[in-house]
């Protein structure tokens, strides 16, 4: 039975863990943290139970990821409402715009765009489903090696055998999506539509309709009626039961044990040591971590696409959250959990915040008559680290700034927010590193603004990588289908000869 070493426990990781589990690996996951879940979470602070970063919670749909997720490791039933609309979108003159998953959403579109912007959304939604439709066959993507050349040809034929394209005379458009931005299809369309599909873009693709992939992109935009919910208990719940399913499948998820190291013999890691000089003998690896995470841990055996990382991500977010508390009065009544709040250009750093509120029917977010909320705002992360490296004062008046700015743009649709507050905890990026191990703080994965911008989930013949750096990228469904992806992967890999395995890697590297 081969061992199977888990590092991280977080959303792709856990998902990775608990199909390899369920299939007679002997998986053990280690977690530096008190609980699981990563940046998607659940913390407790003063009775309430905030979502760390991730609060909208997609792919819960028949035949959906977490459909397929919950179908591979046993997870009964997922306990999560429907969310209808799946968010509000403010624009800076307040008029709201309601993100449906059902019919309405094309009134809603004609209403706040015109009737020329149908046009757009016809192609959105048209390409996004062959796009996810694509995504659920599972294919290796970028491929790495012959055998993945091979999985996502017969991949490719089997999603359109199975109708995933309304017509084979859509290849030639799709070819041409490949290599071209989502702004390709905006064309002279109104401002108010660009900013409303970029600030959309920018927290589901973490770029703008000038720089994300046509095809990314609409897939990305399509994650609001892709199956939404809010989960009993907050975004936590995904990953404490994921954490379960690996136990019931006789696997391990240990907490407070930090990996230090992984070691490695003759280019095959073999082992993992944590903080503690815990030492957990290896077959195989999967890091559910950041690459910069994964290349500290590798050292001089870093393969070189680890080593040539900059010291700091490029062109990535990071992001300035507040967490409130606040009592239920505030809420208006059939109040939607999710927003978007767009003030202004540029998109970002106050300018456009995410605010989620914790559901009134849920007694486990916070002590009775209050709510927990989460607002969020991407920021530049290398800023933040200049100001706390070099002047610690100024970090903070940096923070006390932001926090104030992240306020002022809630209460655009919460008015009194500020003052009804009884709890406000910020947190930066530098918080974010030390509360999630994630280097620098950064979140969301790379800015997909190319199909190979996401990294092929294998470092090294027996190393894998899973999380939001490799394909599809961002979300809990996203992370969920790489984690499937790469616990298949190494399945179908076990069934050959091992020697033959490192000669197809090695030849392929």
């Amino acid at each position: 039975m081969k061992r199977v070493v888990v590092i991280g426990a977080g959303i792709g990781g856990l998902s990775a863990a608990a199909v390899l589990a369920r299939r007679g690996f002997d998986v053990t996951v280690l977690e530096a943290h008190v609980y699981p879940g990563g940046c998607a979470g659940t913390f407790y602070n003063q009775g309430y139970r905030f979502d760390a970063g991730a609060t909208l919670a997609g792919g819960f749909y028949p035949g959906g990821p977490m459909d397929m997720l919950a179908q591979a490791t046993g997870i009964a039933q997922w306990p999560g409402r429907p969310a209808s609309p799946a968010m509000l979108v403010h624009l800076p003159n307040g008029t709201p715009v309601a993100r449906w998953g059902d019919d309405r959403r094309w009134d809603e579109y004609q209403s706040a765009f015109g009737e020329e912007s149908l046009a757009f959304w016809d192609w959105q939604e048209r390409t996004a489903g062959a796009l996810w439709s694509l995504a659920l066959q599972l294919p290796a993507w970028p491929p790495q090696s012959a055998s993945d050349f091979n999985n996502l040809f017969v991949r490719g034929k089997d999603w359109i055998a199975q109708g995933g394209l309304d017509s084979v005379n859509e290849l030639p458009r799709l070819a041409l999506d490949a290599v071209r931005p989502v702004a390709a299809h905006l064309g002279d369309l109104s401002e108010r539509l660009r900013l409303f599909v970029d600030a959309q873009l920018l927290i589901s693709a973490q770029a703008a309709s000038r720089e994300a992939n046509a095809l990314y992109g609409a897939a990305a935009l399509d994650l609001p009626r892709r199956g939404v919910v809010h989960l009993d208990g907050g975004m936590g719940t995904i990953s404490q039961l994921l954490a379960q399913a690996v136990g019931d499948n006789h696997g391990r998820v240990l907490y407070r044990k930090e990996v230090r190291r992984i070691r490695f013999e003759r280019e095959r890691a073999i082992a993992v040591e944590t903080r503690h000089g815990d030492v957990f003998d290896a077959d195989l690896i999967v890091a559910n971590l950041t690459p910069w995470n994964i290349a500290t841990l590798i050292g001089q055996q870093a393969p070189p696409r680890l080593r040539r990382l900059p010291v700091r991500p490029r062109g990535g977010w990071g992001a300035f959250v507040v967490y409130l508390g606040v009592d239920s009065s505030l809420i208006p009544a059939d109040f939607p959990l999710h927003h978007q709040v767009i003030l202004r250009r540029p998109l970002g750093e106050g300018n456009t915040i995410f605010l989620s509120i914790s559901p009134e029917w849920d007694a486990n977010r916070a002590p009775a008559g209050k709510r927990a909320l989460t607002l969020s705002t991407h920021t530049d992360l290398n800023t933040w680290w200049d100001l706390y490296e070099q002047d610690r004062d100024a970090c903070r008046l940096q923070e006390a700034h932001y926090t104030e700015r992240v306020l002022a743009a809630a209460e655009t649709i919460l008015p009194g927010l500020h003052q009804a507050a009884e709890l406000v905890l910020p947190g930066t990026p530098v918080t974010f590193q030390r509360f999630t191990r994630r280097a620098w703080g950064w979140v969301g994965g790379f800015p997909q603004t190319h199909l190979l911008r996401a990294w092929g989930s294998r470092l090294r013949s027996n190393l894998w990588i899973t999380g939001d750096s490799i394909f599809p990228g961002q979300s809990v469904a996203a992370t969920a289908l790489g984690g499937l992806r790469v616990a298949n992967a190494i399945t179908q890999e076990q069934r050959a000869p091992e020697t033959l395995l490192d000669f197809q890697w090695k030849t392929a590297a």
